[in-house]
């Protein structure tokens, strides 16, 4: 999708700190980090939210929890959070589907 920012970073049209990318899915560290490590994941392919996950899709996105487990390993993150906001009433102002990881401290319940 070409207005898409996610799609642009992942065309390496906007520059991004990258933390991991493979054939599926490019991890890189969030501009207005929320946490002392916050991370987003996101699929190569455009997927606007989790409301349009299928049947097809839904493997990705497997995927992308099976990195985000490998990279908290690899970061040394004894616990952490992931965040997923679907719509615009729930904070989703980026509509390419993402999950946001944080981690480095105490996380309020309910969140925000």
């Amino acid at each position: 999708m070409s207005d898409c920012l996610f799609c642009k970073i992942i065309a390496g049209e906007i520059p991004s700190n990258k933390v991991y990318e493979d054939d599926l899915c490019y991890a890189f560290y969030d501009i207005d980090p929320q946490a002392p490590t916050h991370f987003l994941v996101i699929p190569k392919a455009h997927i606007q939210s989790v409301s349009d996950v299928t049947e097809e899709t839904a493997p990705i996105v497997g995927h992308i929890f099976a990195v985000i487990a490998k990279l908290a390993g690899e970061l040394g993150l004894e616990s952490y959070r992931v965040v997923s906001n679907i719509g615009a009433q729930a904070g989703q102002s980026v509509f390419h589907l993402h999950f946001h990881v944080l981690s480095g401290r105490d996380m309020t319940w309910p969140p925000g």
